[in-house]
């Protein structure tokens, strides 16, 4: 058997990790339903049980769950991430995760599964079902029409689609891959910071990413400065031309987070096997 990876010696501490971790995952989740639906119901409840004749669809405003999505579901799978290996920190419960038959990299596997994949993937449901149905409520109480007309004596019927699902509304048509690395970058930290500290995992993750940007951005700005000041820049004819700058700008800025991310896991990989000896 090998003592790094074993696909079904991994299946059982998944299912094992469930019986634990699983509870506390169900229970965000549950939570998370109940802010969101929380968020839509006083937001909406106007549009909902007010006067309806008052009311049109141009009227409703959405614009509250843009915010809701970023803000929230950041919280949502940092909190989870920053949880994970919080138990280790612990004596009685860390001895015990060292009796399980599991090897380091297996544990690091299913450390990113559950709070990587499963945690994003539960977020976009849970918001996503949410959205599904207020929205569906709204489209079947107000007419998505609006009269408009270029001459006040012949209007005209022009249908607008002003109640749409919000992922429907922000459908990606460039950065794509960003939308799907960034998840993995930022648990990858708080995933780190629940074993990298022993306690107050949540706070000490997020102060050490306010001073790593500060210092991070203090020492751009003034190398940039450093570089370029005082210069003037002259524009130089270039036989070169670049085919979709866009697409070279998504495809280096995942590399970019890609391999940030790839070091952070190697960190946490290390962490944990020092955590284990």
């Amino acid at each position: 058997m090998n003592n790094t990876f074993n696909l079904q010696r991994l299946g059982l501490l998944i299912k094992r990790q469930w019986l634990e971790f699983g509870k506390i995952f169900l229970i965000t989740v549950g939570v998370a339903l109940g802010v969101i639906v929380t968020f839509y119901t006083f937001s909406l409840w106007d549009s909902l049980f007010g006067e309806k004749q008052l009311w049109n669809s141009n009227n409703i405003d959405l614009n509250f769950r843009e915010p809701l999505f970023f803000i929230f579901g950041f919280l949502f799978i940092t909190v989870i991430s920053s949880s994970y290996f919080s138990h280790l920190g612990q004596k009685p419960k860390a001895v015990i995760d060292l009796m399980i038959p599991a090897s380091t990299f297996e544990k690091f596997l299913t450390g990113v599964l559950f709070t990587t994949i499963l945690s994003s993937l539960a977020f976009l449901l849970v918001f996503y079902l949410t959205d599904l149905a207020f929205v569906s409520k709204l489209r079947s109480l107000y007419p998505n029409a609006r009269w408009t007309s270029s001459e006040v004596t012949d209007p005209v019927a022009v249908w607008i689609d002003s109640i749409r699902y919000f992922f429907v509304q922000h459908q990606l048509k460039e950065f794509k891959s960003l939308a799907v690395i960034v998840p993995f970058f930022i648990t990858s930290i708080f995933l780190l910071g629940s074993i990298y500290f022993n306690r107050f995992h949540y706070i000490k993750t997020a102060v050490s990413i306010i001073i790593f940007s500060g210092v991070w951005f203090f020492i751009i700005y003034n190398s940039g400065r450093l570089l370029f000041e005082g210069k003037v820049s002259t524009n130089q004819s270039s036989n070169m031309e670049i085919d979709n700058p866009k697409v070279w700008a998504e495809i280096g800025m995942f590399c970019l987070i890609l391999v940030l991310t790839a070091i952070i896991w190697r960190i946490t990989y290390v962490r944990l096997k020092e955590k284990q000896v």
